[in-house]
């Protein structure tokens, strides 16, 4: 019997790799809209975080998902993420 196959995704944040159930994943939709996908199935570009604020942190410093999204992201957007992880970390 084989394995099956875990898959991996990298964190825009840490630049860690880990599986892709561990990670959060931030969609870009077709109306330019960037949010939280809980589920990991909705349509859209998507970059992965780590569930931690540190990353989030990270990634906004460096402007890692404004390079992901290839896109300007306004503050707004980054404090609704910021609130939607401290709900997911409870």
């Amino acid at each position: 019997m084989s394995m099956k196959k875990v898959p991996l995704r990298q964190c825009i944040g840490c630049q860690e790799m880990k599986s892709k159930k561990e990670m959060i994943r931030v969609i870009k939709t077709a109306e330019d809209e960037i949010m939280l996908d809980a589920t990991g199935r909705k349509n859209g570009r998507g970059a992965y975080l780590c569930p931690s604020m540190e990353c989030l942190k990270k990634a906004v410093k460096g402007k890692r998902l404004e390079r992901s999204f290839k896109m300007a992201i306004p503050k707004e957007v980054y404090e609704t993420l910021e609130k939607e992880m401290e709900e997911l970390g409870r």
